[in-house]
């Protein structure tokens, strides 16, 4: 749902997004497309996890974690990067950071236990309270 949400506010308000994350709006014609571009795949990211949200042991629903690690390994890196090198930063950019790297921790996690579940032939809430 936070990824959707992320991907609402740049599709609508492209400028106010990056100005909450980065400090300064988007002025530029080109600027405001390629954000809404993101935006438009932020939005299907949601969408398919959320479409995908009980099937937990499919090769897709790990190629879509998968997918997540990669993503959120990549925003948090990307993200942490701009604010050491800007100052001032967004408001938000900094919990920003904080959210993808725990949502990356949280993806490998989720990986390890369907693994372990599957080896064992359970569940992946049995594999995680064992």
């Amino acid at each position: 749902m936070i990824e959707a949400g992320a991907g609402l506010a740049l599709l609508s308000f492209p400028s106010a997004a990056v100005a909450l994350l980065l400090g300064a709006p988007l002025e530029t014609l080109a600027g405001l497309t390629v954000a809404r571009v993101g935006g438009a795949a932020l939005l299907t990211l949601g969408a398919a996890f959320w479409l995908a949200r009980g099937d937990t042991q499919s090769r897709a629903a790990r190629g879509l974690v998968a997918a997540m690690v990669l993503y959120n390994l990549g925003v948090a890196i990307i993200l942490g990067a701009a604010g050491i090198r800007s100052q001032p930063v967004g408001i938000v950019l900094w919990p920003a950071v904080v959210l993808h790297a725990a949502m990356t921790i949280w993806c490998i996690m989720s990986l390890r236990y369907l693994s372990i579940a599957e080896r064992l032939g359970e569940s992946p809430s049995e594999a995680i309270l064992q």
